[in-house]
């Protein structure tokens, strides 16, 4: 059995790793590597024929896991997409914006060119478009939590609850490796305990091998205050005491949902007084509406304040909005109020004009909710650029610019470490270490190796026997 880390090794972004055994090519992630800001080259060299994988595991539905299916398909992958139901109905989403996002950098590109009179291909070329996502989207076969999956005579794959976002998993498999059980997990993205809407990341089965993310090794999340106390502080500091703006940006999928719940029982509680609040990501309303149709699986809290209060993703003064022109009215309301839009990193998106709007206004602030890889706007934002390009312009930062981790979906180092340290040291034989920047990635060995687990910190393309 051979493991080769095609993506996310020794970074964040372009989750991609492939497992052979026998002559059989599982590729569990195929995700969109940001790194080099989409980078058509960079996203198409996978490093293997895509036309020999025999099936993708998918672990869930962001972006950096899920994004380069298409090109994977386009490329000649003819097999089956592996993955839960919501997982399935997310990435479609995901998939279809994303195909958005590469035809407006393509359009920027040309329009730039038209302008200089340069006479080239244009921007950036789209990675795919829309029909590579349809048949992309045809060849997932969805699977439930916990109830294993015969891929074949000695393979079988089982889904563990991850937390993290609506659908995802850590993926466990038990292979037949001539004559001789092994079993090894793919832990996609960890999430963490108590978190709005999602039920906590189960534990792992004994393994004999883990491939662990890392995106938050050697970090802590803040302790002390709850989402619910850093949101009212925020809010009533810079919407109520300063009559100001207050703009969150946040993944479509995911943040949004939880961040509108925690909002709801802030002001269904009376905790604070109204404010208006607009959810400006058709995106997001669209996704708001599968997490109805998964209700199921939301945790127990969201289940039980639907059941007492109604839905927890609608309330009085909260407003999502759908049309262009709405998004602009949005721009111009005067009054106090809450922007939650996305996306997340700030690339591309309604964000961007909302930050155009308001990157230069005294009275705004900008929360940033989540991780910003390297390379993107969110990233220059929060390293402190005092001027940033946006929409085609150089703006000077005179907004506030904050951040918090209370809504991080990632778990910390702590979490990291006890969802590996949950397994015996003597019968775990590796652990590989992906989807972390260099710095975390040895924090989490350093921590490992101290307690006897033996670690690997893979480089990009080497194979390794297991």
């Amino acid at each position: 059995m051979k493991l080769t880390i095609h993506g996310a090794a020794r970074q964040v972004t372009g989750s991609m790793h492939l497992l052979q055994a026998g002559q059989y090519k599982i590729l569990i992630d195929c995700g969109l590597d940001y790194e080099k800001d989409h980078n058509v080259q960079v996203n198409e060299d996978f490093g293997f024929r895509p036309e020999e994988i025999d099936v993708v595991i998918l672990t869930h539905a962001h972006i950096d896991h899920s994004g380069n299916l298409p090109t994977l398909v386009r490329m000649g992958f003819n097999g089956q997409i592996l993955c839960t139901p919501p997982t399935a109905d997310l990435t479609e989403l995901l998939l279809m914006d994303s195909v958005n996002i590469f035809l407006q950098k393509a359009q920027k590109g040309n329009h730039r060119n038209r302008r200089k009179h340069k006479h080239s291909s244009g921007g950036p070329q789209p990675l795919y478009l829309q029909k590579h996502v349809m048949d992309t989207v045809e060849r997932f076969v969805t699977i439930g939590y916990n109830k294993p999956f015969r891929i074949t005579g000695d393979i079988e794959l089982t889904f563990v609850p991850a937390g993290h976002l609506l659908g995802a998993a850590a993926a466990v498999l038990k292979i037949n490796d001539e004559g001789v059980e092994k079993t090894i997990a793919f832990t996609g993205d960890i999430g963490r305990k108590n978190y709005p809407v999602l039920n906590d990341p189960e534990p792992l089965p004994p393994v004999d091998y883990i491939v662990s993310e890392s995106t938050y090794g050697g970090r802590m999340h803040t302790k002390g205050k709850s989402v619910q106390e850093t949101l009212i502080e925020t809010i009533e500091k810079v919407c109520i005491m300063e009559q100001g703006r207050l703009i969150i940006p946040a993944f479509s999928i995911g943040r949004t949902q939880s961040l509108v719940f925690a909002l709801n029982k802030i002001f269904n509680a009376g905790l604070l007084p109204p404010v208006k609040v607009f959810v400006d990501s058709p995106m997001a309303a669209r996704a708001t509406s599968l997490y109805r149709k998964h209700h199921n699986l939301v945790n127990a809290e969201a289940q039980e304040f639907y059941n007492k209060q109604g839905d927890e993703f609608e309330f009085e003064h909260l407003t999502y909005v759908e049309s262009l022109k709405d998004s602009r009215q949005v721009s111009n309301y005067y009054e106090p109020c809450i922007i939650i839009s996305s996306a997340g990193m700030l690339e591309g998106g309604r964000i961007q004009d909302h930050l155009f709007y308001n990157i230069q206004n005294y009275y705004c602030t900008i929360l940033f909710i989540g991780y910003c890889a390297k390379g993107t706007l969110g990233y220059r934002l929060l390293r402190g650029d005092p001027i940033v390009h946006i929409k085609d312009r150089d703006l000077s930062v005179y907004a506030t610019i904050k951040q918090t981790d209370v809504l991080s979906a990632h778990g910390d180092h702590e979490d990291l470490l006890n969802n590996i340290k949950g397994q015996d040291v003597n019968s775990l034989k590796g652990v590989y270490l992906v989807h972390g920047e260099a710095t975390s990635m040895q924090a989490m060995a350093e921590a490992l190796e101290e307690d006897g687990y033996k670690v690997v910190i893979p480089e990009k393309a080497m194979a390794y026997e297991l």
